[in-house]
């Protein structure tokens, strides 16, 4: 199985650029171009939040019309950019009924064969940090402990500190609470994030952790303690997830067209 992880799109309406640089509905559709050309191709796309830039019903409409030539499984959750009653309408039809597994928030549970899917709502609206409130990990336990198979957790805001001070502040309450959970159920085989636009990993809850690259932007990589607010357009990413023989392998991929592959015979030397 192939999964492929997709990030921190934020799509504005009509194609706007984000902060008037960045051409982020042109970066998606390279993206989406991208996978396409996986091979082999992957058997669904995970969407770890900030799908939109200010959660507008006219984000969404440009985000599923981008989004529509992927034709495989295609599992969606909000991030702090994101609204989600907007979110919602704008994602409707069977092949996103997960979104009405749970209320207020947009979290589910998907079968994928092999492996299970648990999606966590971690928005607080109308704010950057994130929050696991009670009832939210109560549903995670509960979903933990009905299947031993192999679980990948995806979410929008990393449990552990980055070490990029701005960020950090922007973290998630009740990721203590949320370690202990997964302390208890060894077949979490990952927990999957974004909100960092980077490629960052550490161990919690006895698994491995990780953040995902952006299509569009990347976080500066500031670790000073007074680092300013600040992206760069370093290359556009995303990441693949490959399920095989027991073991989640994960893969940064970079977009775009570059010079190779090569073979290490040309040349002679």
């Amino acid at each position: 199985m192939l999964i492929a992880q997709i990030s921190d799109t934020h799509v504005q309406a009509s194609g706007r650029p984000a902060y008037g640089i960045v051409d982020t509905a042109g970066m998606l559709a390279a993206c989406v171009a991208d996978v396409l050309r996986q091979d082999p191709r992957p058997d669904l796309v995970l969407l770890t939040g900030d799908l939109a830039d200010h959660g507008d019903p006219g984000e969404y409409a440009l985000l599923r019309e981008l989004l529509a030539p992927l034709t495989m499984p295609m599992y969606l959750l909000p991030g702090n950019h994101d609204e989600r009653a907007a979110l919602r309408q704008a994602f409707t039809g069977p092949r996103f009924g997960y979104f009405g597994q749970t209320g207020e928030f947009l979290q589910y549970a998907v079968d994928l064969g092999p492996l299970r899917l648990l999606a966590l709502d971690t928005v607080v609206p109308m704010e950057g940090r994130g929050q696991l409130c009670g009832p939210r990990l109560a549903w995670l336990d509960a979903q933990l402990a009905q299947d031993p198979r192999p679980t990948v957790i995806a979410m929008h805001h990393p449990p552990f500190a980055t070490g990029i001070p701005y960020m950090d502040t922007l973290g998630l309450e009740g990721a203590d609470v949320l370690e202990r959970i997964l302390g208890k159920y060894p077949h979490v085989e990952r927990v999957l994030c974004g909100h960092l636009h980077r490629s960052i990993q550490c161990r919690f809850g006895g698994t491995l952790a990780s953040t995902c690259p952006s299509p569009a932007y990347q976080l500066t990589l500031d670790l000073r303690a007074n680092a300013p607010e600040r992206f760069v357009l370093e290359p556009p990413g995303y990441q693949l997830h490959q399920w095989h023989a027991g073991r989640l392998v994960s893969h940064a991929c970079v977009v775009g067209e570059y010079a190779g592959p090569y073979g290490f015979c040309a040349g002679g030397s």
